[in-house]
């Protein structure tokens, strides 16, 4: 019975699990290096697919944090449903990084860079979403060199970052409990804007039928001739179909005349959208100018202030170094350059940046700007669809769900937290 007494150091092993034990974090910190807040490693979803790292946006962490998709290649990022979607706090808005941001400050302190890990770390920036950038960095006053990019943000248009499709089919308004007469008509008046603009300064009656997938796609039709005295109404060009053959000033469509006449209508595009890109209201009468004003504060007002939410991600992105915002929209691409006008969304998306899927889908837009920007930029697609969605699983892009104001707001400090 003298041997029973020990029993009491119980006591000792119900206290042995002490805070200052790191049993799992220093061995999985070394697997994804870049990763770090004060609860640790978030935990793969239940049911997840291998190989696919997930984080939800419900942070807890106040310490600026990075992260790295470099786990073969695949992370899948989705945002957590309305219910759970956090507002920036405080502590949210104080936990930017300092602009001066050491090399290794962002490493778990388990695997932290030494001094010089800088030339060392640039082995895995292919793979990766790059440094993590000071917020009080100034913009740069030219957009970045397509070799210097290391993120491009794809972003849907419609219910992404504007509201309009779904103005017209009441599902806004069912979805949102807003009243749906007042939806519809919000929309009705818009659509009315849209064409008009896209009808009487865009040409969109001439090439709705001769629709590309970017500005530039027929240039090589140019011959650069002056057009500061060309009549376009005058040359005779028709792009419906059959339209051309009338007469022989049009050509034959599909002609090297008919080409260089469609030619000179993207050329003329691309210089009004560029001169009136910040500045919709030099195109419209007084009495529209009007209008719009109003549409654009009602709808602001009627979809609680949704495009002002997603212009914040959007700015954010613009004022960093080395990343770009694209536009990949299932519009046809002159209503998409009016819709981006009258959104006030022109000096976000250069023309260069705006793509129509309307004729090749999503996935082949995203092939045409992988190859236009390579493969060691990082792509981030944001949208609401499952189009957007496919195109980014196929490409392996970490894809950002908006289908609330919460995923907005989400998206908006995870950008601020230099976790995208």
């Amino acid at each position: 019975q003298v041997a029973y007494p020990p029993l009491a150091q119980s006591t000792v092993y119900s206290a042995f699990p002490q805070t200052g034990q790191t049993y799992g974090l220093p061995p999985f910190g070394a697997m994804w290096p870049g990763i770090k807040t004060e609860t640790g490693l978030p935990e793969a979803p239940s049911g997840g697919q291998p190989g696919f790292l997930s984080f939800s946006t419900a942070y807890t962490s106040t310490q600026p944090a990075q992260l790295h998709y470099s786990y073969q290649g695949k992370l899948q990022l989705h945002s957590d449903s309305q219910d759970n979607a956090v507002t920036p706090s405080a502590n949210a808005r104080n936990a930017s990084p300092p602009e001066n941001l050491p090399a290794g400050a962002a490493l778990p302190t388990s695997v932290a860079a030494p001094a010089g890990a800088r030339e060392q770390d640039e082995v895995g920036r292919r793979n990766s979403v790059g440094k993590a950038k000071g917020k009080g960095k100034r913009p740069d006053s030219s957009p970045p060199a397509d070799g210097d990019l290391e993120r491009i943000f794809l972003w849907d248009l419609d219910e992404t970052i504007i509201i309009f499709h779904s103005l017209l089919t009441g599902s806004y308004a069912q979805k949102f409990g807003k009243d749906a007469a007042t939806v519809l008509n919000l929309g009705l008046q818009m659509e009315e804007l849209i064409f008009e603009l896209a009808d009487t300064h865009l040409f969109f009656n001439d090439l709705e039928e001769c629709d590309q997938v970017h500005v530039e796609d027929v240039a090589s039709d140019d011959n650069g001739q002056d057009l500061s005295t060309y009549n376009f109404l005058a040359d005779g060009f028709s792009g419906s179909s059959g339209g051309g053959a009338s007469g022989t000033t049009t050509g034959v469509q599909g002609g090297v005349e008919w080409m260089r006449k469609l030619a000179f209508r993207y050329r003329r595009l691309k210089e009004i959208y560029s001169n009136f890109k910040g500045n919709v209201g030099g195109l419209l009468s007084p009495m529209k100018r009007e209008l719009l004003l109003r549409l654009q504060s009602e709808i602001e007002n009627v979809t609680d202030a949704w495009l002002c939410t997603a212009l914040k991600s959007l700015l954010l992105i613009q004022s960093r170094g080395k990343c770009m915002n694209v536009l990949v929209t299932t519009t046809q691409l002159v209503p998409a350059l009016a819709k981006v006008l009258l959104y006030g969304l022109g000096d976000v998306f250069p023309i260069e940046n705006i793509y129509s899927a309307t004729k090749i889908g999503k996935e082949s837009c995203f092939e045409r700007i992988v190859s236009r920007f390579g493969k060691k930029v990082t792509y981030v697609v944001i949208g609401d669809g499952r189009d957007e969605e496919f195109a980014a699983k196929q490409h392996n892009m970490p894809f950002w769900r908006i289908s609330t104001h919460g995923d907005l707001v989400s998206l908006h400090q995870a950008l601020e937290l230099d976790f995208l």
